[in-house]
């Protein structure tokens, strides 16, 4: 819990920012400030045992830093996120705050800042508090929500339904192998996500301004980044290169595009099975999703499918955030990436989102759903794509003509094709629905 301060801990270079970027009132992302205290404490442990500062002063700092880094002085953190696009305001504002907590003698500059630059702490926190947020948060959520989709696959796995493509009546599937896809999309989805990780993971300490380190020890990045391993479990990693690790942000718009994915996966999922849920009388109302609250201020009784609608807005912002960080990475000169604090905005932003609506989606949704098996047998009865099955027997022409009279005259297939002459044992045979979904033809 944040603990308010009666006095500002910040100094003048908070205020300079504070002034200069009245934009949004929306400030940068907590878990990014946590881990500027985290790597600030780190730091200064590093630098005492390199010989660099006192240990004493080294040790007032890193219980200042992890105070930052518990979240108990997020109020101390003011700077608009739409701030100079490497993040020195924000850097800054810590080093102020870490500063004044750790009490008399203390430089922001000189001692919390030593051995590193705005340029590659700021962009280091950023890629680890998306590491932690995606590891501790959005792939157990995804990993939830697989497994609940997995889990109602085999409890509906014996129910017959009308497939559809091209949103018109296919050959019969069942409700279990619908949602078997799903729960593979979403394991599949949080795979890729998993996948960009190592490269999340290298991050540009150590690199200083440009990437050369100037004014750093050259053991000092291996200590902070060991030290944050030992501390927290996240895997810090030393760079590929100094200049590819401070120059751009590709392994964070590479992480982003994967978010997007599972929003394209997720924006699929809630449309099927809001479209199935539809209803009661006059839409598919094949699902009975749960209900949550009343669907209308007007019409009494109404139930509105609320939790696919929450992901497919979630999702659409999600897809949103992916374009603003693609123009974000590509837009770097040279040496540095100049929209950090954008990229971190939006990709912690997609995070958080769809680790919350993949939670929802499997807690209020598709664990309580049910199957009216009334429903979806009589839409596998009806559809007159089952004649597929009679191809093998009666050839493609003939059967055409069995569907286009069954659709002219609204008779059943079986009844029609038994009407023209074809025998019974062919059509117990060939018209065997469950058989058809299971493929055993």
């Amino acid at each position: 819990m944040t603990q308010q301060a009666t006095e500002p801990l910040w100094g003048g270079e908070t205020r300079k920012a504070i002034d200069n970027f009245p934009v949004s009132g929306e400030r940068v992302p907590a878990p990014v400030i946590h881990w500027l205290g985290r790597i600030k404490g780190a730091a200064a442990r590093t630098n005492a045992e390199l010989g660099l500062v006192d240990s004493d002063l080294a040790e007032r700092i890193a219980e200042a830093a992890a105070q930052v880094a518990h979240g108990r002085h997020d109020d101390q953190f003011p700077v608009d996120v739409f701030q100079t696009g490497s993040g020195t305001s924000s850097n800054m504002n810590a080093n102020e705050v870490i500063a004044t907590l750790a009490g008399e003698g203390v430089h922001p500059n000189d001692h919390v800042n030593m051995g590193q630059s705005s340029n590659d702490v700021f962009p280091s926190a950023v890629h680890l508090a998306a590491l932690a947020e995606t590891s501790d948060r959005l792939l157990p959520a995804l990993g939830r929500l697989s497994a609940s989709f997995a889990s109602k696959a085999s409890e509906l796995d014996g129910v017959v339904k009308a497939g559809r493509t091209h949103l018109m009546d296919a050959v019969p599937v069942t409700v279990g192998q619908e949602f078997s896809g799903y729960a593979a999309q979403i394991r599949l989805g949080g795979e890729r996500v998993a996948a960009t990780l190592p490269r999340v993971a290298q991050i540009p300490l150590g690199g200083t301004a440009t990437g050369t380190g100037l004014n750093t020890h050259p053991d000092f990045a291996a200590g902070v980044r060991a030290r944050i391993k030992d501390s927290t479990g996240v895997l810090a990693e030393a760079p590929a290169d100094p200049f590819e690790a401070q120059g751009n942000r590709d392994a964070l718009v590479e992480l982003s595009g994967a978010l997007k994915v599972v929003a394209v996966s997720l924006t699929k999922i809630a449309n099927d099975l809001a479209l199935l849920g539809s209803g009661p009388r006059t839409g598919l109302a094949e699902l009975r999703l749960p209900e949550l609250q009343k669907g209308s201020s007007i019409m009494p009784g109404k139930v509105n499918p609320v939790i696919p609608e929450v992901v497919l807005q979630v999702a659409a912002q999600v897809m949103g955030n992916d374009v603003t960080v693609s123009v974000a990475g590509s837009q770097g000169q040279f040496e540095l990436n100049v929209r950090v604090p954008m990229i971190a905005r939006n990709v912690l932003g997609s995070i958080g989102l769809l680790a919350s609506a993949a939670t929802l989606l499997a807690e209020k949704c598709v664990d309580g759903l049910e199957a009216d098996v009334d429903q979806t047998t009589r839409h596998a009865e009806n559809t007159l794509a089952i004649a597929t099955a009679l191809n093998p027997y009666i050839g493609y022409d003939r059967a055409t003509q069995l569907v286009q009279e069954a659709a002219r005259s609204g008779r059943m297939l079986r009844e029609v094709a038994r009407e023209q002459g074809v025998d019974e044992s062919t059509l117990d045979e060939a018209l065997d629905l469950e058989a058809m979904a299971r493929g055993n033809r």
